[in-house]
Order: structure tokens, then sequence, then C-alpha cells
């Protein structure tokens, strides 16, 4: 079985410019994140899918320091980005995670994996409930989920964030077009803990993360610190979930 992990990156953030390329404990944000991910025991294969531009040679050049395969595509189109990177190696599934998020859980990522193929639907995720902490989003679906997605998907909101037309025509919703599951957390207390990184004051947070406990602890070992911690979690408290595709959402 062929499974992708893709892990979108960029150096174009508005809210924090060059965050993934950002360092805590001498390494990279992004070079953390492969090294996470890079321990998932499911996957063949992980890309990061970058943009053309001339900015984000810096990324393919990090990508390649961790023997990672990078692709290249449109800076906006993250949908076609995504697609791209993988018609060639036609997999039977896609984890779609992002690199902002660099303390992501390699088992959670299995879990998610696991859940996906023994559900046997179209498209799992822990990200339509949300009680895992921001920065612990994972993403899984078909190859055939993600072609029909890169075909029929119009609206900017579907073509930025590239599954919205997979969760909104599934089962979450009614929808007979693709068969859907949520993989949740019992410990809802874990929901507004925030360990991904879009502005400085998550940045801040990560970074006393990672100096507290290292780069090698599971989600729980940081989601804890940070709720025993109001040093830390004050610092980004008040920062709203997902406000990416929420601008998206206004565009359409």
């Amino acid at each position: 079985m062929k499974i992708v992990i893709i892990t979108q990156a960029r150096t174009g953030s508005t809210r924090l410019p060059n965050k993934v390329l950002k360092k805590i404990a001498n390494k990279t944000l992004l070079e953390i994140h492969l090294e996470r991910i890079l321990q998932s025991k499911l996957a063949t294969h992980i890309i990061v899918a970058t943009t053309n531009k001339i900015e984000d040679n810096l990324i393919e050049e990090e990508s390649k320091k961790k023997n990672v395969i990078c692709s290249r595509g449109s800076e906006n189109d993250v949908l076609d980005r995504f697609y791209q990177a993988v018609k060639k190696l036609n997999p039977d599934y896609i984890v779609r995670v992002t690199s902002d998020c660099p303390l992501l859980d390699p088992q959670l990522i299995d879990t998610v994996i696991k859940t996906t193929i023994d559900k046997k639907v179209d498209y799992c995720s822990n990200v339509q409930e949300e009680t895992f902490p921001d920065g612990q989003d994972i993403e899984v679906f078909t190859y055939k989920a993600l072609e029909l997605a890169w075909k029929n998907a119009k609206l900017i909101s579907e073509r930025e964030h590239v599954t919205p037309y997979i969760r909104n025509n599934s089962s979450f919703f009614n929808q007979e077009l693709f068969t859907a599951y949520n993989y949740s957390s019992s410990h809802l207390k874990y929901k507004n803990v925030r360990m991904t990184v879009d502005e400085p004051k998550d940045y801040e947070v990560v970074s006393s993360l990672i100096n507290s406990l290292g780069i090698d602890k599971g989600w729980k070992e940081y989601a804890e610190l940070y709720l025993n911690d109001t040093n830390i979690s004050d610092l980004n408290s008040t920062i709203n979930r997902n406000e990416g595709y929420k601008k998206s959402l206004k565009k359409d």
C-alpha cells in the first residue's frame, strides 16, 4: 500500500514571514517538523509541497538536507500543488499536514492513517470536530478523492485549503460523494491548546515547549505543559483557530 504524507510549506506567510525557517534549539521549524513526521511507520513517501517562487528555494534546500522529496507548484492553488505532487505516484492514500506544526506527533499520524484504512472511508481527520490541540491537525484521504476535488473544486477556499471540497461533499454534511469519519480525542481539555505557529506569540510558545521538553515528546506531554504553565498558554490563548481558512471563505 502506498501512503504519501504531503506537508505544505512556504516562506510567504503574512503574519510571520519565513516562519518555518525560524530556529529553535539550532534547528528550523521545518527541520523539526520533518524529523518528527519521518518517524511515521505507515507512510511510504514524504513530500514537501512548496511554491514556484524563488524565495522558496530555501524550502527546497531544507528538504534536501533531510533527504525529503520537494515538489513545487502554485502558490495559491494548493489543491493543484498537492495533486501535481502525487499524480505520478498514484498512491492509495494521501496524508495532509502543514509545516507550521513542528510538534506534530508521528504516532497520531499513524493512528489517523490506520483509522482511515480500518473504516474504509474516503476521508478521515481529527479536525472536523476540534478535540485535539491546534498543531496536531491530520487529514487522510484517498487519491481518488483528491483527484475528484482537483477536477471539480471551484471556490477559492476549496483551492487554497485542499480538502474543503471533500469535506463539504461528504457524509459529514449528509452528502454522498465521499464517506468520512472524524477521529476524536476523549479528552476535551486539549482542544484549546495551541502549538501551531502562525504569529510571533505562537513562536514563543513552541520555543518554550521545546526548550522545556525537547523535540521528541508525544503531543500529550506538550499539551499538559501548555495547560499547566500559564506563562506559556497566556501568550497565544486569544488567537483564533483557522484564521487562514476563514479569510479564504470571505474571498468566496
